[in-house]
């Protein structure tokens, strides 16, 4: 696979070396040398949490992405079959810049965060095989689902607002490219702005509240809870419209985390989220 991703730079080209991104796997950033010039890109191929489906996904979005000129990482090669790879697998610019998120991240910082989202959501997009219809973010998880039927403890919070969204026909808008898993970690930034969102392999088709919802419950557990309505504006600055359902699609957003969060100190302020979106609805 390796020598795979080198030729995908020079037939000539060797590696250097290979990092993990991800806890020990992949995605890997891998360190090509050709005619004595490094060059580092992504290797992308399934692991323990990401399958084959995922990586095709993370393909299609990317070839969405460079069409329609958005801030992303560009495909550099692709082998979904295995057949040269030895397992799907996709090669991909490394993108510059730090996923670094301050604890205190200004009004600025925000805003620019929601802008960078509204950008994507200029797209409008039909559904199909590797970007389908997204009901929520990360739509591969259905943690209300498990608590639904039994396979993971529930909460009375949990529960209500579970009730009360199911009983709320889903929102309607315009069926637009989402990235489907927003959050600081994937999100790269250059100085005040950001250059890319990264890690698309839960990208499809949907209403922007599945991103817009997802960025501000990530901000409300994180960085308290006047940061999502920063986020809400820069959203609103570049889209030029006002968004709406905003208190549905935090629901949903809040709704698909694992009852007890990872880090459980994201709980309460999930909780705390959860409770300001019911009280709208």
């Amino acid at each position: 696979m390796l020598a795979w991703a080198a030729a995908c730079i020079d037939s000539a080209a060797t590696v250097v070396s290979v990092r993990a991104l991800h806890a020990g796997e992949g995605p890997w950033l891998v360190s090509v040398e050709s005619s004595r010039r490094l060059t580092e890109v992504v290797l992308r191929a399934p692991t323990s949490r990401i399958d084959d489906d995922m990586i095709a996904t993370n393909v299609a979005a990317l070839i969405v992405a460079e069409k329609h000129a958005l801030p992303a990482p560009r495909l550099i090669g692709v082998d979904l079959g295995g057949h040269a790879a030895g397992s799907p697998a996709s090669v991909e610019t490394a993108v510059p810049g730090a996923s670094a998120w301050p604890v205190r991240p200004s009004a600025d910082r925000l805003r620019a965060a929601g802008a960078a989202i509204a950008r994507i959501h200029q797209v409008s997009l039909t559904p199909s095989g590797h970007l389908p219809v997204r009901p929520r973010p990360i739509a591969v998880d259905d943690f209300a689902g498990e608590r639904r039927t039994g396979r993971m403890p529930t909460t009375r919070l949990l529960q209500r607002a579970d009730e009360l969204t199911q009983g709320i026909p889903a929102a309607r808008g315009p069926t637009i490219f989402v990235h489907g898993d927003v959050w600081p970690g994937n999100m790269m930034w250059s100085g005040s702005a950001c250059s890319a969102l990264i890690d698309w392999k839960t990208a499809g088709v949907g209403h922007p509240g599945v991103d817009l919802g997802e960025l501000r419950k990530q901000v409300a557990m994180a960085n308290g809870q006047d940061a999502p309505q920063f986020v809400l504006e820069g959203w609103e600055r570049i889209s030029g419209i006002r968004a709406v359902d905003v208190p549905y699609w935090d629901a949903i957003a809040a709704l698909n985390t694992p009852t007890g969060c990872d880090p459980p100190a994201h709980t309460a302020p999930r909780d705390e989220f959860l409770g300001a979106a019911l009280r709208k609805l």
